[in-house]
């Protein structure tokens, strides 16, 4: 048999130059590309021969389009420039790489309109699944998105269920967080970044709310003028709030910042004050960022089960995933779930030892 090579410099080999040299079909190529059955063998044999000879590579992409898929989860998160995003971004590529599947991250924002924007984005049907960390989106914005492809929910506060939600323990954490620097002298917290008269269950405000059980339970009072707001919560706003503290002459001898980022902002401002940590004040973050290992010092943090609620999502995911690639309608599907991952007391350098 004699067949004329594609030049792979031109353009590149495809299934048709395929089925003309070979003589066949572009169906039974694929047939014999895909390993399918109903070939014969010498057919069999002389399409493999052209496909070696022509050096025709199956375009995945293409084949995953076709069968329905893209290999690629998108992930939405409010701000790619807050450690703790990029890091849970980092935990479910890794864990997705086993499987092929790409990671394709997008910037929500922080705000309810931004958020239901990106949320109502025609391009999330590209996806196989789509991962959201909730920040601004209310229940009825839930309720009302009419998403066409698999859904999993990452937030910090309960929602409905509409869609599987994993979710970390703000109140909980906090409270470990004052529960620690009380149990070891402090009686004077600031609440960095806190949040107060409130019904919203945002993350400050739920974060606060920890804040308060804590002392509630060891039975410690409250001065009011501790709770100190952080906008944005960053390092600089984290710095200027504890120098405001101190001009204003507010004593204090713990902080429990909203943020591990608050904290290590807070730690600088103490430290160009002259004031020790933790011999004077002791300092708890939340996140477990990793950014807090190599703070001066080492940050006491809260880990809000960042490699569970990491793997948790995917678990779910896939499950989701299963079900559409079956055909099974949502609605029709196992129900939804909310887990709520436990928080932990990751203690360093910040605060004092028992």
């Amino acid at each position: 048999m004699s067949t004329r090579k594609t030049s792979s410099a031109s353009r590149v080999v495809t299934i048709g130059d395929v089925a003309r040299a070979a003589q066949v079909s572009t169906t039974t190529v694929s047939k014999v590309i895909n390993g399918l059955p109903r070939v014969g063998a010498e057919t069999r044999q002389r399409v493999l021969e052209v496909v070696a000879e022509l050096g025709y590579q199956v375009n995945p992409t293409a084949r995953n389009l076709r069968a329905g898929r893209t290999d690629a989860i998108g992930l939405l998160v409010p701000e790619l420039d807050r450690p703790y995003f990029g890091q849970l971004a980092t935990r479910l590529a890794n864990a997705l790489e086993p499987t092929g599947r790409q990671l394709v991250v997008q910037r929500s924002g922080v705000s309810r309109a931004d958020e239901l924007a990106a949320a109502s984005f025609a391009r999330l049907r590209m996806y196989d699944g789509v991962i959201i960390s909730v920040v601004g989106l209310n229940p009825s914005d839930l309720e009302q998105l009419n998403f066409q492809t698999p859904v999993v929910l990452v937030g910090e506060r309960p929602l409905p269920r509409t869609f599987d939600h994993v979710m970390m323990d703000n109140v909980e954490g906090a409270a470990t967080a004052t529960a620690h620097l009380l149990e070891r002298g402090s009686r004077r917290i600031v609440m960095l970044g806190g949040r107060d008269g409130t019904t919203e269950q945002d993350m400050p405000t739920l974060r606060t709310l920890g804040y308060y059980k804590a002392h509630a339970r060891l039975g410690v009072p409250l001065d009011a003028r501790l709770v100190a707001a952080v906008l944005p919560m960053d390092m600089a706003t984290g710095y200027a709030a504890v120098r405001s503290l101190v001009d204003a002459g507010v004593t204090f001898d713990g902080i429990v910042a909203v943020t591990d980022v608050v904290a290590i902002g807070a730690l600088r401002a103490l430290a160009d004050l002259g004031i020790r940590v933790p011999a004077e004040v002791q300092v708890v973050g939340f996140d477990n960022i990793d950014e807090t290992e190599f703070s001066t010092p080492r940050l006491t943090t809260i880990d809000p089960g960042n490699e569970q609620i990491a793997g948790t999502v995917l678990q779910f995911l896939e499950t989701r995933m299963a079900e559409h690639s079956a055909g099974l309608p949502r609605t029709s599907s196992k129900p939804t779930a909310e887990v709520t991952i436990p928080a932990r007391l990751v203690i360093r350098e910040s605060t004092r030892r028992a």
